[in-house]
C-alpha cells in the first residue's frame, strides 16, 4: 500500500533537510506562528532539491506560543490569514520554477478546525479561492475533510505517528503528559494500525476507526528524524503486505 509521508518543516527544526530526503510532502510554514521569507525560500530549495511535494502550512498569528494560542476570529478574518499565507509561500514557490500542490494548516488553527464546521469552511473557502486544485490536508474524519468534500476541493485525511488520539477521533491535547509518543515502537505500531486495519487505539483504551492517506511527523520534535527513518523503513518493509 502506498501511504504518503509528511513533515512540518520551515520551523526552526534542525532536521529539516535530513527529513526531506525521507518525506513525500513538505508542509512550509508561511511565517505567522513560525518561520520567514528567508526560511521559506530556504524550506522551498530544499524541498525542490530533494524532489517532495510542497504545501504551504498556514498558522495563526502567534509566533510567541507556535501557533498554539486559541483564537476565536471571525470567519472572514481566518480567510484572509489563511488565504495570505498560501499566497506568500506560492510565490517563493514560483520563483523556485516549483509547484505548490497542498494546504495544511497548523496547529491551533487545525485543530479548531477540525472541531468548528465554519473555521474549516472559511480554510477551505481559501484554498479553493486561491486554487481549486490544490489538496487540503485535515485531520481524518474532521469538519476540515468535510468542508473540503462540501466545497470540491481535492483532500487527504491526515493521521499522526507521534501523537494519541482520544475517542472522539481529535487529538490529545498538548497540554496532557501522554500527548506525544516517545517511543519509536509505539509510533510504528500506530501508523500501521492505520493502515493495516482502519484503526487507533485511544489514549483511553478504545478502538475507534479511522481513514488514512498521509502520515505527519512533526518536524520540530526531538524524534522527528528517528521517528521518520523508522516509518520510512516499515513502510517500504512487508510489513503492509
Amino acid at each position: 500500500m502506498k501511504i504518503d509521508l509528511n513533515a512540518d518543516l520551515g520551523e526552526g527544526g534542525q532536521f529539516d533537510e535530513a527529513l526531506l530526503q525521507i518525506v513525500n510532502s513538505a508542509n512550509i510554514a508561511c511565517g505567522f506562528h513560525a518561520g520567514s521569507p528567508d526560511i521559506m525560500a530556504n524550506a522551498i530549495k530544499l524541498a525542490v532539491k530533494y524532489n517532495v511535494k510542497i504545501g504551504a502550512h498556514p498558522g495563526f498569528p502567534d509566533k510567541e506560543n507556535f501557533g498554539r494560542t486559541r483564537m476565536d476570529l471571525p470567519p472572514q478574518s481566518i480567510y484572509n490569514l489563511t488565504l495570505y499565507q498560501i499566497a506568500a509561500l506560492d510565490a517563493l514557490v514560483k520563483k523556485e520554477n516549483a509547484t505548490m500542490v497542498h494546504v495544511k494548516p497548523h496547529g491551533m488553527m487545525y485543530n479548531q478546525a477540525a472541531q468548528d464546521k465554519t473555521m474549516a469552511l472559511a480554510i477551505a473557502q481559501a484554498v479553493y479561492d486561491f486554487n481549486p486544485n490544490l489538496t487540503l490536508f485535515g485531520l481524518s474524519g474532521s469538519f476540515l475533510i468535510d468542508a473540503a468534500k462540501e466545497i470540491g476541493l481535492p483532500y487527504m485525511n491526515e493521521v499522526f505517528a507521534d501523537r494519541r488520539y482520544q475517542a472522539s477521533g481529535s487529538l490529545v491535547d498538548r497540554s496532557h503528559p501522554k500527548a506525544m509518543i516517545e517511543s519509536e515502537q509505539e509510533s510504528i505500531k500506530q501508523v500501521l494500525g492505520f493502515i493495516k486495519n482502519g484503526t487507533v487505539n485511544t489514549i483511553d483504551g478504545e478502538i475507534i476507526p479511522v481513514a488514512a492517506q498521509t502520515v505527519c511527523i512533526h518536524g520540530d520534535g526531538p524524534h522527528a528524524l528517528l521517528f521518520a527513518k523508522n516509518l520510512h523503513a516499515a513502510l517500504s518493509s512487508d510489513k503492509l503486505e
